[in-house]
């Protein structure tokens, strides 16, 4: 339960999850944000005006998932790190998920990193595609990450093994 241990319930996820036919469209914004607290730097950052919020800055963000095209512009501006990017139309197996990340080292592309779920626990081990920068005053990168589809709705962060990022290749950088 949310409020227990930090961690949303099924229930709580299911509210926010696109459905399948918006899956198969491409990629789409999830904002896992359930607490109404005031603010709004992902209404902001979004250029499509995809992302808005009903009565004033307390309410929770939604979503307009006709006009989200899954850029990931507004998972930096979370200060909540609670957006992030599924693609399932990446490959036959695969989705793209694009998750925030504040932490040193930065994986590079092509290196392997262990993906956790909402509760920490490790799911495998996942090779990222891109990792874009904030940008200069915003310090949160943006980490692309190719995952098996019956994960993409639950890997949400990822650990550099012991400070080291693997290569992919099994070489230690």
């Amino acid at each position: 339960m949310l409020i227990n241990n930090g961690i949303p319930t099924k229930e709580d996820i299911a509210k926010v999850t696109p459905s399948e036919e918006r899956f198969a469209k491409g990629p789409v914004a999830i904002v896992e944000c359930f607490q109404e607290i005031p603010c709004n730097p992902c209404v902001k950052a979004c250029k499509r005006a995809a992302i808005s919020m009903s009565r004033d800055i307390n309410d929770l963000p939604i979503v307009d998932e006709n006009l989200c095209n899954g850029c990931g512009l507004c998972i930096s501006y979370c200060p909540g790190l609670a957006i992030f990017v599924v693609d399932m139309t990446y490959s036959e197996e695969l989705a793209l998920i694009k998750l925030p990340y504040e932490y040193v080292p930065v994986p590079l592309a092509g290196q392997n990193v262990i993906g956790l779920n909402r509760a920490g626990e490790e799911l495998g081990s996942f090779t990222v595609i891109r990792a874009t920068s904030g940008g200069e005053k915003n310090k949160t990168y943006t980490i692309s990450l190719v995952v098996p589809k019956e994960l993409a709705m639950e890997v949400r962060d990822i650990r550099v093994e012991n400070g080291v990022i693997s290569s992919g290749t099994g070489e230690e950088q």
